[in-house]
């Protein structure tokens, strides 16, 4: 089963190249998708199988080495299969 998700994450997740190993991480699950700084927050939207989402969003509770997540926000939306890579802006 394929799902859709839109997350925020906050807490110290800029300056620690957050985006970079969310990219990475996301293109070694094969998920597909965006992310972005959002004022002090990074914020991603992605798409994949759901074992693979919940992989890539326990990453991200974590974060990469230097970061400090202090909270994430989690929106389902609707699957729409509408990406086609994971890039990061």
């Amino acid at each position: 089963m394929k799902r859709r998700v839109h997350i925020k994450i906050k807490g110290r997740v800029q300056g620690v190249f957050f985006r970079v190993a969310l990219k990475e991480k996301a293109k070694a699950l094969h998920i597909q998708g965006w992310v972005k700084n959002a004022g002090d927050d990074v914020e991603a939207v992605f798409e994949g199988e759901n074992e693979n989402i919940k992989h890539l969003l326990e990453f991200c509770i974590i974060g990469p080495k230097g970061a400090k997540v202090t909270g994430i926000d989690i929106d389902e939306e609707a699957f729409l299969d509408g990406f086609t890579d994971f890039t990061q802006e």
